[in-house]
C-alpha cells in the first residue's frame, strides 16, 4: 500500500512538472512571438500607413497560427501536411473586403512570425539557446522590414489616383507640359504618370501618378 501511494505521488509529481514545462516553453515562446508583432503593426507598420483596422487581425491571425503549430508541432505531421496548413493560412484572403498587397505582405509576415516562434527547434541545444535564436530571427526580420520600409535604402515612392480635365494635354507629345501641369495644381513633386483611363464625352481622364515621399 504504502508503494502504491509513493508511485502515485511520484505520477503526480512527474506530471505537474511536464505541465510546467510545457507551460514555460509555449509561454516564452508567444511572449517572443507577441513581442516581435507588436514592434512590426505598433512600430513600423502603423507609422507608414496609419490603418487601425487590421490591428486586431493582425494579432488574432498570429495568435491562432501559433497556437495552432506548436499544438501540431507535438504530434507527427508529414512534411506534406506541414506545407499544406502553411499555404493555407498565408494565402487566405478576405472576399468580403479589398487589402492591398502592401496589408496581405504585412498579413503574410505576422503569419511567418508566429509560425517560427512555435516550431523553431535547434537539436541539442538547451531551451534557452533556442529563445536566443529564435529572438535572433525575428529581430533580423524586423530589422529588413524596417530598413524597406524607410527611406534609408530607396526612396519611397507614392500614388495618387487623379481626375484631371485638361483633355487637351492627354496627348503622346505633350508628356512634360501634362507632368508640369499635374505637380502645379496637386503641389506634387510627379516624377512619372499612368493615363489609367479616358472619358471623351466628358472631356476627362483618370491619371495614376507616382512621386517620392519628402
Amino acid at each position: 500500500m504504502i508503494i502504491l501511494q509513493i508511485a502515485n505521488d511520484e505520477s503526480v509529481t512527474s506530471g505537474v512538472s511536464a505541465l510546467y514545462k510545457i507551460i514555460s516553453k509555449i509561454g516564452w515562446r508567444m511572449l517572443i512571438d507577441l513581442a516581435s508583432v507588436f514592434v512590426l503593426v505598433r512600430l513600423i507598420y502603423y507609422p507608414n500607413y496609419k490603418h487601425r483596422e487590421l490591428f486586431f487581425t493582425f494579432f488574432i491571425f498570429n495568435i491562432i497560427i501559433f497556437l495552432i503549430s506548436f499544438l501540431l508541432n507535438k504530434v507527427e505531421l508529414s512534411m506534406g501536411a506541414a506545407f499544406g496548413l502553411f499555404a493555407v493560412f498565408s494565402m487566405l484572403r478576405y472576399r468580403t473586403e479589398d487589402i492591398s498587397i502592401k496589408d496581405m505582405t504585412y498579413l503574410f509576415l505576422v503569419i511567418a512570425i508566429g509560425l517560427v516562434a512555435a516550431v523553431t527547434k535547434i537539436k541539442g541545444a538547451s531551451d534557452f539557446l533556442e529563445y536566443v535564436f529564435l529572438g535572433g530571427i525575428n529581430i533580423t526580420l524586423l530589422l529588413i522590414t524596417f530598413l524597406l520600409e524607410s527611406k534609408i535604402l530607396m526612396k519611397k515612392e507614392s500614388t495618387k489616383i487623379i481626375f484631371y480635365e485638361n483633355i487637351l494635354l492627354i496627348k503622346a507629345d505633350m508628356g512634360e507640359e501634362l507632368k508640369a501641369d499635374l505637380s502645379e495644381r496637386s503641389g506634387l513633386k510627379i516624377h512619372r504618370y499612368t493615363i489609367q483611363k479616358i472619358d471623351f464625352l466628358r472631356d476627362s481622364a483618370q491619371i495614376k501618378v507616382y512621386y517620392y515621399e519628402e
